[in-house]
């Protein structure tokens, strides 16, 4: 999620990009923090497979914790489908995982496995479907399937109301607190780039980006 505060740097956006973040600019609620923070944009991971694993690891615990988990494990074992089912329970406890995190990579990892999935077959999903499919898999949620569908894939009309950072964003706007019913409601003024405004929402305020530096996912 690249940030150049250089108004310059609009020109230099895809024509996708470029359309998304005129449209908003002209919010009268997201459009000061677009001009704060200039451009961001959305740019699929590599791997939906490690990407998912990684959102799981952030399950509940700070951004610092998951990075350190996550560097252990990618050390100790090969960071695919086959790999995580063959790993120890031993290995993967000693890289940082809890049992129940065990299980659910495990869980993934089984679902990728059988499913046969990778970029090609996601794209081939609405939204919705591929909300469907991931959320069947124990250990992933509603806002795991959301940055999957964000961050993995590079959806554009995504708003991900069960993390906290967004609801503070939200809150940051409104000046007042919000129901989750209420800001799914306010956000369908920023379809269909709700993503891109999402991201401006993790921005909206100085101490959120720190604090939502510790984004959780509110799934058990």
């Amino acid at each position: 999620m690249p940030v150049d505060t250089d108004a310059d740097a609009f020109d230099d956006l895809d024509a996708a990009d470029r359309e998304a973040l005129a449209e908003l600019s002209d919010d009268d609620r997201l459009g000061p923090v677009i001009d704060r923070h200039g451009p961001l944009t959305i740019e699929p991971a590599d791997d939906p497979f490690e990407r998912l694993v990684v959102s799981i690891l952030r399950q509940q615990v700070s951004m610092a914790s998951a990075a350190a988990t996550r560097e252990r494990l990618f050390d100790a074992v090969e960071v695919t489908p086959g790999g995580l089912l063959a790993a120890d329970e031993s290995t993967l406890k000693d890289a940082g995982l809890s049992r129940q995190k065990t299980r659910y990579v495990r869980n993934v990892a089984e679902a990728f496995a059988d499913n046969g999935w990778d970029h090609e077959a996601f794209a081939a999903m609405s939204d919705g479907e591929v909300r469907e499919e991931l959320t069947a898999i124990t250990g992933v949620g509603e806002w795991t399937a959301n940055m999957q569908l964000l961050f993995t894939l590079g959806r554009p009309d995504v708003f991900p109301v069960g993390d906290l950072g967004v609801r503070k964003g939200m809150e940051e706007l409104h000046g007042r607190e919000m129901s989750r019913a209420e800001m799914v409601e306010e956000a369908e003024r920023w379809a269909p780039y709700r993503s891109y405004a999402s991201l401006y929402l993790w921005r909206a305020k100085e101490d959120i980006a720190a604090s939502v530096d510790e984004v959780v996912g509110e799934e058990s």
